[in-house]
């Protein structure tokens, strides 16, 4: 009988005070504040800090941050070159994964072996300024659009929707996005996470464990399931077909994205906050049927698989009826998840120790040699 667990499910890898997800009861929290609180009560930045600094800031922290944190949005020009550049029919998020790689050309304090803590404080913050700005800029070069300045009197949702679109950012929309980014910012030792702790580990260079980080976010299994949610939902097309192609689906143990979590056996934490967005939003466009499928979908599966929404089901919703393109779901929860990327890092070269695990031989043993012209 096999002693190891697949998937490492059920593992514990390392302490970690930054999120705790739990999983029977359908709770999330950072340093010990609820979910709910950190939504209804801060903005993004407060949330970053909380995890870098493990702790709310006060009003006058609270705007340093946010000022010195702006001031770092400019990206070097060679990767605003290399944005310009790439084909414009390459995924975002390869974009990403390779403009952040080359951030670490430009920085010095991109350093390898025994880690630098300030050093490394500095470049968590200016990661968590730039990927917003490669993500923008990349969307509007493929489009063959004029790359807009850098602002420092925007919020970070805000100065992506500026940046994105070239236009004042609406009170709501920013609102909405700065929600959502709260909501993607941290989540316990994910596999993204994972991979960055595992990277950073070897002593590695942070731009090298964040830029693992977006390569494991990318899968469709991770961060890329919100995409498979809205083509899920515009290959449905209407809420009257909504029965017969989950009925279809799970007949054909075909996976229905957005549904089901590794960690949560209850409702996600974060999908009430987002459906109620998503409800809000596609009522001002005028289109409730995404949401409306959407309701059914997780009503279905709820009846017939005991499964919930998971935080994916509903951005999808959110993040299309904002406007944005599929391809940019999963770009905007790597910017949102910079935040507990570089704090999981900071927290791993505060005592690290190298991630090795085993693996369990389970092939052949003791085979009698055959030389090469006998074989």
């Amino acid at each position: 009988m096999s002693d190891y667990a697949k998937g490492l499910e059920g593992v514990t890898a390392n302490e970690s005070v930054l999120s705790n997800v739990e999983g029977l009861d359908g709770r999330l929290s950072y340093l010990g504040y609820h979910i709910d609180d950190l939504v209804e009560h801060c903005c993004y930045e407060e949330v970053v800090y909380l995890l870098h600094h493990r702790r709310l800031p006060g009003q006058t922290e609270l705007d340093a941050f946010k000022k010195d944190l702006a001031s770092r949005r400019a990206i070097p020009q060679g990767v605003v070159d290399f944005l310009q550049a790439a084909p414009r029919d390459a995924g975002p998020m390869d974009v990403l994964r390779t403009a952040v790689s080359m951030l670490g050309l430009y920085d010095k304090r991109a350093k390898i072996g025994e880690p630098d803590h300030e050093a490394n404080r500095e470049v968590a913050m200016s990661l968590c300024a730039q990927v917003g700005t490669i993500v923008a800029y990349y969307h509007r070069a493929r489009q063959g659009l004029d790359l807009p300045p850098v602002r420092e009197d925007l919020s970070e949702a805000g100065h992506f929707i500026y940046l994105s679109t070239g236009e004042e950012p609406g009170e709501q929309a920013t609102k909405t996005l700065d929600i959502a980014y709260t909501l993607h910012a941290d989540h316990g030792m994910n596999a993204s996470t994972f991979s960055a702790r595992v990277t950073i580990a070897t002593l590695s260079d942070f731009y090298s464990a964040i830029t693992s980080a977006i390569g494991t976010l990318k899968g469709p299994l991770h961060g890329g399931a919100n995409e498979g949610v809205i083509k899920m939902l515009e290959e449905i097309g209407s809420v009257d077909k909504v029965d017969a192609y989950i009925e279809d689906a799970l007949a054909n143990k075909r996976k229905i994205m957005g549904i089901g979590h590794r960690i949560y056996k209850v409702l996600d934490p974060r999908a009430p906050h987002l459906k109620r967005m998503a409800r809000k939003l596609t009522a001002e466009l005028g289109e409730p049927k995404w949401v409306e499928m959407s309701e059914r979908i997780a009503q279905l599966m709820e009846e017939k698989k005991g499964l919930n929404a998971n935080v994916d089901f509903y951005s999808a919703t959110v993040y299309y009826s904002l406007g944005l393109p599929t391809d940019l779901f999963t770009p905007i929860f790597a910017i949102a998840r910079t935040a507990g990327w570089t704090a999981h890092v900071l927290e791993h070269l505060n005592g690290n120790r190298l991630i090795r695990p085993r693996a369990q031989y389970a092939g052949d043993d003791g085979k009698p040699w055959v030389a090469l012209g006998e074989r």
